[in-house]
């Protein structure tokens, strides 16, 4: 029986699954790796977003009828042109930093993504994502397959959760995960200083040095210790990256500022994951509040994601970055008696990077509420998904992570992938 990721050294480090690891050895791999190679950042937006109010087709006179109090109004939107039905289509007016990236041709914007009867419950559904399988939303994360793939032995630092608890999507057989909430509290934990620590931290190292074979549980404990040692002096260089641009004090800015540190550090990093929350906005829609709870969303979500674009661009890091955006479902398109929305079913994705190809993808939803609404389900209630979440992670897997996107997600959905890369 294989065994099991289990939380191990204080101060963020989480669980690193290993048949074998040397400090040094490791360290050497992760040099010998280089940082010009090919990023992956996932940003979960938890909660569910409400895509209707992030893309908005502002033209659509259902759109109105149907949010008398929360919908944006058509003369703020920021407009960026035409799906490829001819529908109009335009940015919350708080993303005026990703219409920038939109109209530089380094953002996509893939609608009505999602799978067929939509999993209106955050915990299934954020595990359908997570394991890129509708029907079965327990065991590995699409992600995680994707590490079990790497040729061992696989570097600690190669994937790195910038949230407590490994993520669903990078849960591995046998690859380990980073969790790294915070770069400078990740440390050697010893409850004296000086030359005391670093006695304790040299003595805690020989001890894990010993991966006796008769005896697997303490092998596997020391492993993870190796695995966990080896990343400490990484991990503090990227506490010592000066950004080019001044981040926001927010989680989700700070969040993106560690991730690039960590390439502009050349750590070993190849996947990131980044997450906010706040998105079940069942309550605090309307436009016409300043500090509304989704304006607020939008201002974080665009200042964290400009400045952190902006940075890699200056870096000279931005054509080696990809950035994918999901949330678990969208939300209803007739607003709740309380200025929001409640669980609904398609929602929009963002991709963003120098080699995306930007534009629109799909098609917006026709809003008049009947049955038989081809864009509509639930009896018009909910955008039905024209795209397959799975070919999103499909081109991305094939093109930009360069493994087989049939045997990590066990079918074929090449034929449906957005072009943006």
């Amino acid at each position: 029986m294989p065994m099991t990721r289990r939380r191990f050294v204080t101060g963020g480090v989480a669980a690193f699954t290993m048949g074998f690891a040397a400090p040094a050895f490791l360290s050497d791999i992760a040099l010998a790796q280089g940082r010009n190679r090919r990023n992956l950042v996932v940003l979960y937006l938890s909660g569910g977003n409400d895509s209707l109010s992030t893309v908005i087709p502002y033209t659509d006179q259902q759109y109105y009828a149907r949010r008398p109090t929360i919908a944006i109004p058509a003369a703020n939107v920021l407009q960026i042109g035409t799906d490829r039905g001819g529908t109009p289509l335009g940015l919350n007016p708080r993303l005026t930093g990703l219409r920038a990236i939109f109209n530089s041709g380094r953002l996509a914007i893939v609608q009505r993504t999602g799978y067929a009867n939509s999993s209106r419950s955050h915990f299934q559904g954020t595990d359908i994502w997570s394991t890129g399988d509708p029907a079965s939303s327990q065991g590995a994360g699409w992600l995680g397959r994707y590490l079990d793939l790497l040729p061992a032995p696989v570097d600690p630092l190669t994937a790195w959760s910038t949230v407590r608890e490994t993520p669903h999507t990078l849960l591995a057989r046998t690859a380990g995960v980073a969790s790294i909430p915070s770069v400078s509290a990740y440390a050697f934990a010893s409850p004296n200083g000086g030359a005391d620590a670093v006695a304790a931290k040299d003595s805690a190292v020989r001890i894990a040095s010993h991966l006796p074979v008769d005896r697997p549980h303490l092998a596997f404990v020391n492993s993870t210790a190796q695995a966990a040692f080896a990343t400490l002096d990484r991990v503090a260089q990227v506490n010592t990256y000066v950004p080019t641009v001044a981040y926001p004090n927010n989680g989700l800015a700070q969040a993106l500022r560690a991730v690039a540190g960590a390439m502009n550090k050349g750590v070993g990093t190849r996947v990131f994951w980044v997450q906010t929350g706040g998105y079940d906005t069942h309550a605090g829609q309307s436009p016409n509040l300043a500090n509304g709870t989704y304006s607020t969303l939008m201002t974080t979500l665009n200042d964290s994601l400009l400045t952190f674009y902006n940075d890699l661009q200056n870096q000279g890091l931005l054509n080696d970055t990809l950035l994918l955006q999901f949330s678990e479902f969208g939300r209803r398109i007739t607003e709740n008696g309380s200025n929001g929305t409640d669980h609904g079913a398609a929602s929009a994705m963002l991709v963003m990077g120098g080699g995306v190809r930007g534009g629109i993808y799909g098609t917006a939803p026709n809003l008049r509420a009947t049955s038989d609404n081809p864009t509509l389900e639930n009896n018009g209630g909910d955008v039905r998904y024209e795209t397959d979440f799975r070919s999103v992670y499909a081109r991305v897997i094939e093109d930009w992570l360069g493994a087989s996107s049939t045997q990590i997600l066990g079918g074929d959905f090449r034929s449906g992938a957005p072009g943006f890369l």
